[in-house]
Formats: C-alpha cells, structure tokens, sequence
C-alpha cells in the first residue's frame, strides 16, 4: 500500500493485509467526475477512523472485515423506505493524517457534521449530488460549520465563516474578487465539471486532503451501518 494510506482491519487500528500499489498521492480533485458511484465522502482530523464511525452513528464494534468498493454493494442496502429511514453504510480508513468515510445510501454525515467535528476535531464533507446539483461542500471545526457551498455556485456561501476560503478561491480564478459572482477566465465558458474540479482543488490544496482512487474499487476497508437495518452479513 502506498506511503500515507492505511486500511483499517478491524476499526481498531490493524492492518488488512492489502497490497501494495495503493497511493495516497490521488488528492480530491477526481471526486469532480463522480456519477453515482458513493453518497458522500466525509474526512476528519483529530479522530481514528472507528471513531469517525462511531460519531456517525455506528456501532463500532460491528464492522464487517475489510471489503472492496465493489462488495460494498453486495450488502442489502435499502436506500429509501417509505414512512422510515433508509440503510446508511459507511466505509473507514485513513489517509495523509485524515480519517475518510466514503458514504453509501442514507448516510449521516451530513445531519451529524457538528458532532462529529465536536472536541477540536476538523472535517471536510463533499456530497456529489448528482441527481439534484449543485454538489455539496462543507468545512466544519469545534463543533460548528465554518463555511460551506455548492460547486458551481461559491458566491453564495453558508456558515460561521462564509469567507474562510474566498482568498484562495478568487486566486484560483473561480470567484471573482470580492466574491459575489464567478471569476472571468477571459477564455471559452468552462464545463460544470472543470469548475468543480478547480474547487476541489482548492480544498485539496488548503487541508492536505487525499483518497485513493482505490477507495472506490479494490482497497478494502470496513463497513458500517450508521443508519437502518442493511444486511452486514459479510
């Protein structure tokens, strides 16, 4: 596995036995062309892993072993019922000093963000959204969400510090200075995506954050179910 990536065995802190192969070196930025493929990603510093699941509703003592991005579906996951809640999965590990928890179904991180950033503890949560955009951005610390926004749409912006990121936002030419409407890149309309991906790159760059491409296939990390009933029987 490469050098900053760690798979968490148990929830406890062993090694899975992955190979080698896996880099840390990936950054955020690819979360950009997401379609579908997770709910949400949501990083914590100051926290291990299986105490970002347990903040996040699971029992910790009730991962599964380690399972790929691919076997995650094999869980009965009922995203949506109706009159209830819906099945939440989480899978944990760390990367470059962040623990990560890639969201599946009806997750919680957004509901529980203040809590899990109680107690000094940083979190930077993205949700994709792509069937009811704008993609999702949050940044939270000591219990209390500092700033956040939506891709596409950053001179609207949300929190105790709505203003957190705005100097390196209009450097990066994605706001204007000022931040009340885009940057004008003097070129050809941008796509959604290119966009999004000079955000992402922002908070990449601002909080040192990664994952692995690998998180989404072969990297095998436990589960958790953080909200429902979903089969865990793996």
């Amino acid at each position: 596995m490469g050098e900053g990536t760690r798979a968490i065995g148990t929830g406890r802190g062993e090694g899975s036995g992955v190979g080698a192969g896996v880099g840390a070196g990936d950054g955020i930025r690819w979360l950009a062309g997401l379609r579908g493929e997770l709910d949400g990603v949501l990083f914590a510093r100051g926290i291990a892993p299986h105490e970002l699941a347990r903040r996040m509703g699971a029992d910790p003592a009730a991962g599964t072993e380690p399972i790929s991005g691919t076997e995650v579906w094999d869980l009965d996951i009922e995203s949506y019922r109706p009159g209830d809640d819906g099945d939440g999965v989480v899978r944990v590990g760390e990367c470059g000093g962040w623990s990560f928890a890639i969201e599946y179904g009806d997750s919680t991180g957004g509901e529980r963000l203040t809590e899990i950033a109680a107690g000094g503890v940083e979190v930077v949560h993205f949700r994709p959204m792509p069937e009811h955009p704008p993609a999702l951005l949050d940044y939270a610390r000591d219990g209390a969400v500092l700033c956040g926004f939506g891709l596409g749409e950053e001179r609207w912006r949300w929190g105790r510090e709505p203003d957190l990121l705005l100097p390196e936002l209009v450097a990066a030419e994605v706001l204007a200075p000022g931040g009340t409407a885009p940057a004008d890149r003097g070129g050809p309309e941008e796509g959604y995506a290119a966009v999004r991906e000079r955000t992402l790159g922002v908070v990449e760059r601002r909080f040192g954050l990664g994952l692995p491409r690998a998180a989404l296939g072969e990297l095998r990390l436990p589960a958790y179910a953080v909200r429902g009933t979903p089969g865990m029987s793996r």
